[in-house]
């Protein structure tokens, strides 16, 4: 079963704010072009619409998923224990590395939402970019 990409969004500088845009450039072993974060094991984060959602009508609240500061929304694909799959968005191939774990940035942004992150990895997922293409809101993703 295939899911869709939802949101893309890319962060300036550390702890700088996080621009959506509809259409990206990934690198090989970098990330995100123009993404503070380059390089390393967490060249890409990515979350699940699904479990935003859930967790926002747990904790009763309506935050934009931006706040997670993730750079992928993704819907239809489910990250719970996906480490070591291959997510493919469009014609880019993301090899994830593990559970994205919430930092205390969450808990400023919604008491509550740091811990009801860390269940089942609802804070989604890093990886790292294995091929140079562009991905677009809309682009089919599959995992395996």
């Amino acid at each position: 079963m295939a899911g869709q990409l939802k949101s893309i969004w890319i962060k300036r500088m550390k702890n700088g704010p996080m621009d959506a845009v509809e259409e990206a450039s990934l690198l090989a072993n970098k990330g995100l072009v123009n993404n503070a974060d380059q390089g390393g094991k967490r060249q890409v984060t990515i979350i699940e619409e699904e479990a935003w959602s859930v967790l926002m009508d747990e904790l009763h609240a309506s935050l934009n998923p931006s706040i997670r500061r993730a750079n992928i929304m993704v819907s239809g694909i489910n990250l719970y224990e996906s480490r070591g799959e291959i997510i493919k968005i469009g014609p880019c191939k993301i090899k994830i590395y593990g559970e994205t774990k919430p930092c205390e940035r969450m808990e400023e942004a919604l008491p509550g939402l740091k811990d009801a992150m860390n269940y089942q990895w609802r804070g989604g997922v890093y990886g790292i970019v294995l091929n140079d293409g562009k991905i677009k809101l809309g682009d089919e993703v599959t995992i395996s």
